[in-house]
């Protein structure tokens, strides 16, 4: 039996941990099995480049499951997109890239494959599955729900996504020190998420918790309540400037700054409209989406907002490759152990799918069909901790 791994998208902390999983799993029930990676996502999939696990591998799982990133490379490539692929060099013209994906998976003798990215990565496993199928050739597809922002359908929580927020709340604890470098600074924590704010909360919620266990010194500058969260804007709350600017203003008057908590897809279609309406180009990805980089939506808000407040000093900062890039803490490190031994289960037992909590079996951890796999699965903004966060900062949440 051939069984290979592909990790696409962008990074998060339970690639490298999940594989490590997956392999400890058939270490225990097909210890003979012979174990694959393509390299760097598709695009290795594309090009036939891929790297054969050695028993080294095989006798240090415990390596895996404490690493960031991914052991096998990442990349992102829609093998639908036929223009950008060949545009790539991945196939040549002519080439069908799903077809030339799936030969080489009939080419390797694969008879699983595991796929660890989130909606578009597990979509396309799908339909190399059924592209297959149709051929005539048997692939068993499980998959497992990685992204950051966690907003897959129907899933509860994607893997890494716990670890996220909570290595943003570090990243914050050092860069809000930064207040006590001038006076009237305001300070924008970027953090990842394109359609859907439950990152940029989550990590707010985590920052907010981690300065009620710390000692503050009000008699010197070591104020809580200049360390402590002014804003939160995500994609799922409307914003409206004029009344933000009142409100914070008389923040930057009371606590001599301001910090706000973006998620990079607030406010991203006005940004757009104003770029397209100056006739300026709007950088997208193979997937049709903003390259939210070269955007910089942290840089439009912090023009929005920084002569108005009367700011004296501004800054900019991303937590998105700092968060992205751990290792799982614990929580995720057990979702991820508890998704790879039902992964590699229903694997064996020839069934597809993905493997995550489904929000229609009240969070059972379960094999979810492909075809129920979508993206831009929106944050509920009516949740109680983040309803009592914004409560707390005195935001109101209009939506």
């Amino acid at each position: 039996m051939k069984i290979a791994f592909l990790t696409a998208g962008g990074i998060a902390p339970c690639l490298s941990a999940s594989i490590g999983a997956l392999i400890e799993n058939y270490n225990k029930v097909e210890p003979e099995a012979e174990l694959i990676g393509y390299l760097n996502g598709y695009r290795g999939l594309l090009l036939g480049k891929r790297i054969d696990f050695p028993s080294s591998v095989k006798e240090h799982v415990d390596i895996l499951l404490r690493f960031g990133g991914s052991p096998i490379g990442n990349s992102r490539v829609k093998l639908t997109n036929v223009e950008d692929c060949i545009k790539c060099g991945y196939v040549k013209e002519g080439e069908d890239p799903l077809e030339v994906a799936a030969k080489q998976l009939v080419q390797d003798k694969v008879d699983i494959l595991h796929t660890i990215g989130g909606d578009d990565t597990n979509t396309t496993a799908s339909e190399l599955a059924q592209y297959l199928s149709q051929a005539g050739h048997k692939l068993t597809v499980v998959g497992l729900p990685k992204t950051v922002d966690n907003d897959i359908y129907p899933i509860v929580q994607t893997l890494g996504a716990w670890t996220a927020a909570e290595q943003g709340a570090v990243f914050f604890e050092n860069i809000a020190n930064e207040n006590t470098t001038s006076t009237r600074q305001l300070l924008i924590h970027e953090v990842m998420g394109r359609h859907c704010g439950w990152l940029t909360a989550a990590t707010a919620h985590a920052y907010r918790n981690q300065l009620d266990t710390k000692k503050f010194l009000p008699e010197l500058l070591i104020d809580k309540n200049r360390w402590d969260i002014d804003a939160v804007y995500i994609p799922e709350l409307e914003i409206d400037f004029e009344r933000e600017v009142n409100r914070l203003k008389k923040r930057m008057d009371e606590k001599d700054g301001v910090n706000i908590f973006l998620s990079e897809g607030a406010g991203i279609d006005t940004i757009v409209h104003e770029m397209e309406a100056k006739g300026e180009a709007v950088p997208r990805d193979a997937f049709g989406h903003v390259r939210l980089d070269e955007i910089n939506p942290g840089q439009w808000f912090a023009k929005q907002f920084a002569k108005r407040l009367g700011a004296e000093k501004t800054l900019v900062q991303k937590s998105g490759y700092f968060a992205r890039s751990a290792a799982p803490n614990e929580e995720d490190l057990d979702l991820i152990k508890r998704s790879a031994f039902l992964a590699a289960k229903y694997a064996l037992e020839g069934k597809s799918g993905v493997v995550g909590m489904d929000e229609d079996k009240d969070g059972k951890l379960t094999l979810i069909d492909l075809s129920r796999i979508k993206g831009g699965k929106p944050f509920d903004i009516h949740v109680p901790w983040f309803t009592d966060l914004l409560d707390h900062i005195g935001q109101p949440v209009a939506s």
